[in-house]
């Protein structure tokens, strides 16, 4: 007989959580801490989302998404999870940029940039100024209509150099483009220019392991391979359960970490909500996806230091086209040391790049497996120049693409950072055709990456408190 996952689990809860990426784990943390018992189903075998990482033979284990986050996330981790997952953080002082243009080394912070934007680039310091008191001061409620790129234009006019030192970072971390709102721009580049890019020592083994155990020690009932196949509404237009595995598990509140449009269409279904509504989140654009190449050193084997994160590009100019483009020409190099994981003696590196899910899913299947061979062995020559005889050293190399992303997170096409901006609107705006209905996950590209969704989570689990316990009850 098949394995019954659910065993044990209640027939009803105050709130079920679908989905464990870091907005689903902190949502499913916060209501247990507030009293509420909660259930937390994640489809794959491994909690975390895109936050997470995967064991290969002799003892490699690999992160899965780009190690690096605002400092904002010490003092989140802190006062939402506990202080030993917050003294975890430690920051990368090797941010360092090789392209056409330019190459250099920073600690990515402000008073870095803004030497480098002097000295280097050759920008007025009063415009630096400027740029910086502009960007540190927008919020969610600006002006949403100034796009990245007429921010970069008004401060930097024909500079391609200084958008691309400002801008690449920043589209590997949540997928923007001199398209979208400067707003989403602007708040996620202050965030990191606070005080530069950040780690969790321990891996991402290490992170989930203590988040589990804090959501355990404050009673959320976890389960893993447990399919959301429906969340149910009732003829009021309130949620009454789930159903997961074939079996109906009633609840008072749903949150979804899935994604944000196959959470309306597919879960829930969108004869459940207004006409209106139904349309503008058929609007909502995904954003893009990734491709990643893990590369594990020979046990004993290492290189000298190269750097922590490293922009790599052999392309012109900051061109989101080309960033997307399978002929890739520009990659982040994430480079792990021994002390990011203090008791194993293990070298790796992950590179990644982002990608289109349709330019991958199109492929025949030896179409798709010779373009994996492709993007590792392009990955493997690029980084010979970083570290030398690399595929002499290397244990074990292997490449996920955006089909990998959709099947292990199920996120229609791969999306690694949800959906454009205007899906935080939509994500918010849930509740209100579907009463106990909520959502948390990567949305509107300032609640994407790592802080982002953390302080989403945050955010979704005060609404849901507010509505499972009425302003005449908390008094």
């Amino acid at each position: 007989m098949p394995k019954d996952f659910l065993k044990g689990a209640r027939d009803f809860y105050d709130v079920v959580v679908i989905g464990s990426g870091l907005a689903g784990l902190t949502s499913a943390n916060m209501l247990a801490r507030a009293g509420y018992s909660v259930l937390l189903l994640e489809h794959h075998y491994q909690l975390g989302g895109l936050a997470t990482w995967f064991r290969r033979r002799n003892g490699h284990i690999f992160d899965i998404s780009l190690h690096g986050f605002p400092v904002g996330m010490i003092k989140s981790c802190r006062k939402y999870w506990n202080a030993e997952i917050a003294d975890s953080i430690v920051q990368l002082k090797g941010i360092r940029f090789e392209n056409p243009q330019f190459s250099l080394w920073t600690t990515f912070d402000r008073q870095d940039f803004t030497r480098i934007l002097i000295d280097k680039f050759g920008v007025a310091p009063d415009v630096v100024q400027s740029f910086f008191e502009t960007v540190r001061r927008m919020n969610f409620y600006d002006d949403q209509t100034m796009t990245t790129g007429e921010l970069f234009e008004r401060f930097f006019p024909g500079r391609d150099d200084v958008v691309r030192l400002l801008m690449e970072p920043i589209t590997y971390a949540n997928g923007s483009t001199l398209e979208d709102p400067a707003i989403t721009y602007g708040i996620v580049f202050s965030n990191f220019m606070s005080k530069g890019v950040f780690t969790f020592r321990g891996g991402t083994d290490g992170l989930i392991r203590k988040m589990r155990a804090e959501l355990e020690k404050n009673g959320v009932d976890i389960r893993i391979r447990c399919l959301v196949e429906k969340v149910e509404v009732g003829p009021d237009r309130r949620t009454t359960g789930v159903v997961v595995n074939g079996r109906r598990i009633g609840c008072r509140a749903v949150v979804s970490n899935a994604n944000l449009k196959q959470t309306i269409f597919e879960l829930v279904g969108e004869e459940h909500f207004d006409s209106s509504f139904v349309e503008e989140a058929r609007a909502v654009r995904l954003n893009n996806s990734s491709c990643q190449v893990y590369v594990a050193l020979k046990p004993g084997v290492g290189f000298d230091y190269v750097g922590d994160l490293l922009f790599h590009s052999e392309h012109r100019g900051f061109d989101i086209e080309a960033m997307l483009s399978r002929n890739i020409s520009s990659r982040t190099f994430s480079f792990y040391y021994p002390d990011i994981r203090p008791w194993r003696n293990r070298y790796l590196v992950v590179s990644s790049t982002n990608a289109r899910y349709d330019d991958w899913a199109r492929l025949s299947r030896e179409e798709y497996q010779a373009s994996k061979q492709e993007l590792i062995e392009s990955t493997l020559d690029c980084l010979e120049q970083y570290i030398p005889d690399i595929r002499q050293k290397a244990d074990h190399v292997e490449a996920a693409t955006p089909c990998t992303f959709k099947r292990y997170t199920r996120h229609w096409q791969g999306a690694s950072f949800g959906t454009k901006f205007e899906g935080l609107a939509v994500s918010k705006g849930l509740p209100e055709q579907i009463a106990g209905l909520f959502h948390a996950g990567s949305v509107g590209i300032i609640m994407s990456g790592w802080l982002g969704a953390v302080n989403y989570g945050v955010i979704v689990a005060n609404e849901v408190d507010k509505y499972l316990t009425p302003a005449a009850a908390r008094v």
